[in-house]
């Protein structure tokens, strides 16, 4: 099968990679002394050697898609099944086709991963030790989420937007080796002026190449238009990744995509499974979830109102939400954020607490109405 990769040559390729991090830096080997990533929604008091809460009515603290998957998602996951003996090399490869037709480039373009995540954790392993990650803060991993490796911060503007202006003034080839980017931007929801964003990788992409966190911008006004996959067409220096996580409800199927020309995909490679972390359900489920666009939209349809009732909330309890581009809101509390992360905890309520800009905010996920209610309800109580 042409652009296929074998088992053997897979394994042997990641023996090779993992082989490399005995002479790695510290933070390419070893992970933050930390709480888990996956335990952090239950607030800074819960020990993860006991089972999580029972009480939990609304779980908005992960970004998740409340309405699914679809049930032509599930359907295709029960038709599956009975191929799960067997190596998923002709459904990874179908869906390498469903995701290049999407965005409309060759499969060459399209390297697939469970999740996102494993191909921004290979974007940063292969780029962090050639020099330091220029970023914003916060942004999705400028706490270290993904360990401590070399950064350099830029603030978000007044607004709380990327100041896109100081980073193309700071960038040095010389100093750095990568910027990142996530647009909208995890954790405030702000999406950049696409022509803006446009120029500064027209000007910074030359000198370092960007990885481009596209998580979010299925929820943008217009996805077509904020999205960068023409200067990856047009043969810029740009690593977009993809999420199937929140619009297509696969946060526990696991798969995303990176997409860059082939050159850009090849440096991630060795630090990926290339594509053999997406198991044959997930494999089957995500190309139905493409075609499956009636549920894309209800989601996005559902969302908003859903944001417009949080919106409405907040505002009349006057508290001031950013403007939010994505499946989430954030809002400066009044009262530090551990403490606010736990009373709503306690009233079943899982959200997230940052802090920055010299004051705690909070993250709330846009769950389903009644999960939205049942948010005001424990957020009022909470705050007088």
């Amino acid at each position: 099968m042409a652009n296929s990769l074998n088992r053997r040559d897979w394994l042997r390729q990641s023996a090779l990679a993992v082989a490399g991090l005995t002479s790695a830096p510290a933070w390419l080997v070893a992970a933050p002394a930390r709480q888990p990533l996956a335990y952090r929604e239950f607030g800074p008091d819960f020990d993860p050697r006991t089972a999580p809460p029972t009480n939990i009515r609304a779980r908005l603290s992960a970004n998740e898609n409340p309405w699914g998957p679809s049930d032509k998602t599930k359907q295709a996951l029960i038709d599956s099944l009975g191929e799960s003996n067997r190596y998923a090399f002709q459904q990874i490869w179908s869906l390498r086709t469903g995701m290049a037709e999407k965005d409309g480039v060759k499969v060459s373009y399209i390297l697939p991963g469970a999740g996102s995540s494993e191909l921004l954790a290979a974007g940063i392993n292969a780029y962090a030790p050639k020099g330091k990650v220029l970023l914003a803060d916060p942004c999705y991993i400028s706490d270290g989420m993904l360990g401590n490796f070399p950064m350099e911060k830029i603030p978000l503007t007044a607004d709380y937007q990327y100041d896109l202006d100081a980073m193309a003034a700071k960038v040095d080839p010389a100093v750095h080796s990568l910027v990142y980017i996530c647009n909208p931007n995890n954790p405030t929801g702000a999406i950049l002026p696409a022509d803006k964003l446009r120029k500064f990788i027209d000007d910074v992409s030359p000198k370092v190449p960007i990885l481009l966190d596209e998580a979010y911008i299925d929820y943008a006004t217009d996805p077509t238009t904020a999205s960068m996959v023409d200067k990856v067409k047009e043969g810029k220096n740009v690593i977009i990744l993809r999420t199937f996580s929140k619009l297509y409800a696969f946060a526990g199927l696991r798969v995303g995509y990176a997409l860059a020309r082939p050159a850009l995909l090849k440096v991630l490679e060795p630090f990926t499974q290339q594509g053999f972390g997406v198991s044959v359900p997930s494999a089957a489920a995500g190309l139905a979830a493409l075609k499956d666009t009636e549920f894309q939209q209800m989601t996005l349809r559902k969302t908003a109102e859903s944001k417009q009732f949080l919106l409405d909330t907040l505002k009349g309890l006057d508290y001031k939400p950013l403007d939010s581009s994505a499946n989430f809101v954030l809002f400066p509390i009044k009262m530090k954020g551990p403490q606010f992360q736990s009373q709503m905890m306690k009233e079943g309520i899982l959200v997230r607490h940052w802090y920055f800009d010299k004051q705690p905010w909070c993250r709330v996920s846009i769950g389903t109405m009644d999960e939205m209610k049942a948010f005001a309800e424990a957020f009022t109580k909470v705050v007088s």
